[in-house]
C-alpha cells in the first residue's frame, strides 16, 4: 500500500490516517512499526470503503459511542474501526492476510 508520511507538530491527535496520508507529531514517530501499521489499518479500511463513507461511519460510530458511554475515550475506544486497529497493530503482518471488512467484526463488541 503506498501512503506517504506528513509530519506536523501541533496534531491534537497523536498520530491520524487520512488518505493516503499518516500524519504524525515528529519524525521519530516513522519509526514505530505498531503506531504506523496501526494507521496503515485505517488506511486499508478508507479504501474499501470508498475513502468518504469511512468517515462518516467513524463518526456515526463515535456520535453513538459518545451518547452511549458519555465519555469521549470510551467513546473513541469503541469505534468499530479503532478497535480493529488496536486490536491487530502489533501483528505487522495483519494487513497481508486481513479480509475486507474486518472492522464489522468489531460492531457488536
Amino acid at each position: 500500500m503506498k501512503y506517504w508520511v506528513i509530519i506536523l507538530p501541533n496534531l491534537t491527535a497523536n498520530a491520524m490516517a487520512v488518505y493516503p496520508f499518516i500524519l504524525l507529531k515528529s519524525k521519530d514517530q516513522r519509526k514505530d512499526e505498531v503506531l504506523i501499521n496501526h494507521e496503515k489499518i485505517h488506511l486499508q479500511q478508507q479504501i474499501e470503503l470508498l475513502i468518504f463513507p469511512f468517515y462518516f461511519l467513524y463518526l456515526f460510530n463515535y456520535l453513538i459511542n459518545l451518547l452511549k458511554y458519555k465519555n469521549h475515550f470510551q467513546a473513541y475506544y469503541n469505534i468499530s474501526f479503532e478497535k480493529e486497529a488496536y486490536q491487530y497493530e502489533k501483528e505487522l503482518s495483519y494487513l497481508a492476510n486481513r479480509k475486507r471488512y474486518s472492522w464489522i467484526n468489531f460492531y457488536s463488541e
